[in-house]
């Protein structure tokens, strides 16, 4: 039940901006707890790397005194990689077009994690 309400809070999230291209909520342990992604994306390997990522990203964030991690950013050529904390026991992972407008996408990520941090 909880994981088709975070699926459809992803699919709303990818609705919202045709420079999303996929998504997936993440527990902080690595397990998948709901995704939309492509066929060809290992889910189990996506949900090790995100949350490898963003727990580096919160030591590195302490260590180097910028305070409480917000989000991770990945820029690669073929687009972006954004990780965000939802709540304390998730992250929302997701993939966008390298000509992504990333305020915008900033803003429909804040409200899907608001909607999933309710959930979990």
């Amino acid at each position: 039940m909880r994981a088709d309400m975070l699926t459809s809070i992803l699919n709303e999230l990818n609705g919202t901006s045709a420079d999303i291209e996929a998504s997936a909520v993440i527990s902080t342990d690595g397990l998948m707890m709901a995704a939309l992604l492509p066929a060809s994306m290992d889910e189990d390997r996506v949900g090790a790397m995100s949350a490898a990522m963003l727990s580096l990203g919160d030591r590195t964030a302490k260590e180097l005194a910028r305070g409480t991690l917000e989000q991770v950013l990945i820029k690669g050529d073929k687009g972006y990689v954004v990780m965000t904390g939802a709540g304390n026991e998730a992250v929302l992972t997701v993939l966008a077009k390298p000509n992504a407008k990333l305020g915008l996408i900033f803003l429909d990520v804040k409200r899907a994690v608001e909607n999933i941090a309710k959930m979990i």
